[in-house]
């Protein structure tokens, strides 16, 4: 039998859709994607030049367990650039994709039975890093009337001496929110530690996003490569911890994944000092397929009392039609052929909504809204 703490991972719901949506395809049904997360944009030509260049010259031996020195004083220049924030080098780890970075962050900030406050809807893996490592998510509901913003209020009332941290994610993953510098420094305030997921960051199309870093030191920020610069393949993400736990974490890095891909991390250089045009040009078209978006699934008659301004989801409201967001995703993707995510996948204040994602063409973006009017119509 398998271990325990495997046994009581959840499903990532957002697979089974894309799985089973894999199995219309290979039955010839064209299907339009919109559940999974992933930028449909080509990675940038000096990305790929330079994952060339890495391996035509032998870069295909493991480096430090932090990661390359170049690598991580262009991410401390990058977050001086756009926040303003000194990191020192050696508080960086890259890692092989972000979720390692999740995974040790907690792993090094965790005994058994501690708390992380999480927001309820989130990002649908979050309790089950905190669990797999024995730790206990706790949940703050966050409401669309509010724009699914984090109450510090509420969060703080879910304070007890075993929470250990606090975990933010702007712009989130599924709510497309961003939270306002105001309400991060009240976050900050708290006390616990506070681990900032801002591997959206960059993807904003109205107002600004700011680090964790702008507000304490204090804190874990997990980020990466595969949003912004379309480089999910490549699995190049970092982390940025308070010197205290480098150490801690270099040896569970060491341990556990030794490095970080030599040849992702030469890319991952090429990307922060010579894909900005790459990142505009993607960036704005994902702005239009946002607008796009939005006013279609209101069109259809879903709920969207906040426009989302970040990341490239929007979570709609569904409850006139539905209270069953996971038998609903998938009788769309059996009878319109449109693969979504249901808002159950990110928690239980999820329910009721569903996910939308625009990493996808215009073109198969509007076929798809075009399915669901004729879905949502005869269900009416």
């Amino acid at each position: 039998m398998a271990a325990k703490r495997t046994q009581e991972i959840t499903s990532f719901i957002v697979m089974d859709v894309l799985e089973k949506a894999c199995e219309f395809e290979a039955r010839g049904i064209k299907v339009i994607h919109l559940e999974v997360g992933e930028p449909d944009f080509d990675t940038p030509a000096c990305v790929n030049e330079a994952a060339c260049k890495a391996l035509a010259d032998g870069h295909t031996h493991y480096t430090h367990s932090l990661g390359l020195l170049q690598l991580r004083e262009a991410i401390a220049a990058y977050y001086y650039r756009c926040y303003g924030v000194m990191v020192d080098p050696d508080q960086i780890v890259v890692t092989s994709g972000s979720s390692p970075a999740i995974f040790m962050a907690f792993a090094a900030i965790l005994d058994p039975g501690q708390e992380v406050i999480i927001s309820d809807p989130h990002y649908a893996c979050y309790p089950n890093f905190i669990k797999f490592l024995d730790g206990r998510p706790v949940t703050v509901p966050v409401y669309e009337e509010n724009g699914f913003q984090y109450q510090p209020q509420a969060i703080k009332a879910k304070i007890t001496d075993k929470t250990k941290a606090i975990l933010i994610n702007s712009p989130s993953n599924p709510t497309g929110n961003l939270l306002d510098a105001d309400r991060i420094a009240a976050i900050a305030d708290l006390g616990p530690y506070v681990v900032s997921d801002e591997i959206y960051h960059g993807l904003v199309y109205e107002g600004k996003e700011h680090s964790i870093l702008e507000f304490t030191d204090q804190a874990f920020v997990l980020n990466g490569f595969s949003k912004l610069f379309a480089m999910t393949g490549l699995r190049l993400g970092y982390l940025i911890a308070p010197k205290k736990y480098i150490r801690t974490i270099q040896k569970i890095h060491q341990n556990f994944f030794i490095s970080a891909n030599t040849v992702s991390q030469l890319a991952g250089i090429a990307a922060l000092t010579s894909a900005g045009r790459d990142v505009e040009r993607m960036k704005a078209t994902y702005d239009q397929r946002r607008r796009f978006m939005i006013k279609r699934l209101r069109q259809i008659g879903l709920g969207i009392t906040v426009e989302p301004t970040g990341a490239f989801y929007v979570f709609a409201n569904v409850k006139k039609f539905s209270r069953d967001s996971y038998k609903l995703a998938f009788d769309i993707l059996e009878k319109a052929h449109v693969g979504v995510t249901p808002g159950v996948d990110f928690g239980a204040n999820g329910e009721g909504y569903l996910r939308f994602s625009y990493a996808n063409s215009m073109e198969n973006i509007a076929q798809g809204m075009d399915r669901l009017e004729s879905y949502f119509n005869n269900l009416k």
